[in-house]
């Protein structure tokens, strides 16, 4: 027998979520979307979202906004780079997602050069936790495991 997760389905049968007439997206809480410009921070990440159990989607900001117009992942790893900005064009993609979902899904999570909060650093509100940099399991494992809710 298939366990059931809280969604409502099953590891092998995924939900499926209407957004339009034409669109059709499955819904995926086991996927997390590593989005960042450098190749190696992308592997730094997505090897830590191994580690909780999670499989990483792992891309770059100019090809992640087609995974989102047919996946909704579990959460979302933004790599901001130096200026917090790297993923700035995805924003507008979350914020579509986060309201079809009625909820704050996914959950965002944002490695920043910067210690602070949303509010403290002026990023934008879809933005549910800041992990400073650098990049460690101890750090980012945690928050991982903490809003997808294992």
């Amino acid at each position: 027998m298939c366990p059931v997760n809280r969604e409502g389905e099953t590891p092998r049968h995924p939900n499926l979520v209407t957004r339009d007439t034409s669109t059709e997206t499955i819904r995926d809480p086991s996927q997390v979307l590593v989005v960042g410009r450098s190749p190696v921070n992308r592997v730094v990440i997505s090897k830590i979202v191994e580690r909780s159990g999670l499989k990483p989607i792992s891309e770059s900001p100019d090809t992640a906004a087609r995974i989102l117009r047919s996946l909704i992942p579990g959460a979302v790893v933004l790599d901001g780079g130096a200026d917090n900005k790297d993923c700035d064009n995805l924003m507008s993609s979350i914020a579509a997602l986060r309201r079809a979902s009625g909820k704050s899904q996914p959950p965002v999570i944002l490695l920043s050069t910067k210690n602070g909060t949303t509010e403290s650093l002026g990023l934008s509100d879809i933005i549910d936790v800041v992990v400073a940099k650098p990049i460690t399991p101890e750090r980012l494992q945690p928050v991982i495991d903490r809003l997808i809710g294992r």
